[in-house]
């Protein structure tokens, strides 16, 4: 019995070439999830890193600035596609649809809605690929389940045809059965993993992304006000005595 056993291919590759057609599909199925999962966390990683490091640089540009045009100049020394750019720009957009408007409370509220909006969207962008991550790691370890069950049912028939409990005979089905349980958790644990590290890290950019409308806001809200009561802005001033 000892030799029949040891006979017995029960290597990975080996379990995986004697199952039934079911558990190898189910199989083939959880090791593709988790090379998508890893796409997923390669791919997206390094662009989360990126977005955010150039997001807390612009951030920290903009800081330097005291009005709406400052900041536009400013983001206009900004390469390729800005975020920062893009919500400077609703705020002038807001400013130009609002021309001989006096009510500057109204125009606030508006370009807050529209910062938010933006701010949701960017978010919504940056979240893509989540969903597959969270449904591998909520699905796979019962796709494994699923298999191991198919797997220990034929078994359990083999074991009735042959009218046998020899351990030989036992064991490698239920090996097999038992690599798809296995390959389902390999697949679901790093899918949770990385898909909780994206959500901070989505969570991360999106408040750094919020505190840029923010200030865009407050820039805009302090130029209306300086206007609103006949003061000249002290960075337009001081423009005009440089040029004069």
């Amino acid at each position: 019995m000892g030799n029949n056993l040891m006979q017995a291919d029960l290597s990975v590759w080996g379990m995986y070439h004697h199952a039934d057609i079911v558990v190898k599909v189910v199989m083939i199925g959880l090791v593709l999830a988790s090379v998508i999962t890893w796409a997923i966390f390669f791919s997206k990683s390094a662009e989360l890193l990126s977005h955010k490091r150039r997001l807390k640089r612009e951030q920290k540009q903009l800081s330097e600035a005291r009005s709406l045009d400052q900041a536009s100049d400013i983001a206009a020394t900004f390469h390729g596609k800005s975020l920062s750019t893009l919500l400077l720009n609703e705020a002038q957009n807001e400013l130009e649809l609002s021309a001989g408007s006096e009510d500057n409370e109204g125009i606030k509220e508006r370009t807050g809605f529209r910062l938010e909006r933006r701010v949701a969207a960017v978010s919504r962008h940056m979240g893509r690929g989540n969903g597959y991550l969270a449904t591998i790691g909520a699905i796979s370890p019962f796709v494994g389940l699923f298999g191991t069950v198919w797997g220990i049912m034929n078994s359990f028939i083999g074991i009735a045809q042959t009218q046998t409990t020899n351990l030989a005979v036992v064991a490698p089905g239920i090996a097999e059965a038992l690599l798809a349980t296995a390959i389902g958790l390999f697949a679901a644990i790093p899918a949770v993993v990385i898909y909780n590290i994206f959500a901070r890290m989505i969570g991360s950019y999106k408040a750094t992304l919020g505190d840029v409308a923010a200030q865009v806001l407050l820039l805009q809200s302090r130029d209306l006000d300086l206007n609103a009561s006949g003061v000249a802005h002290p960075v337009r001033t001081a423009q005009k005595l440089r040029v004069g």
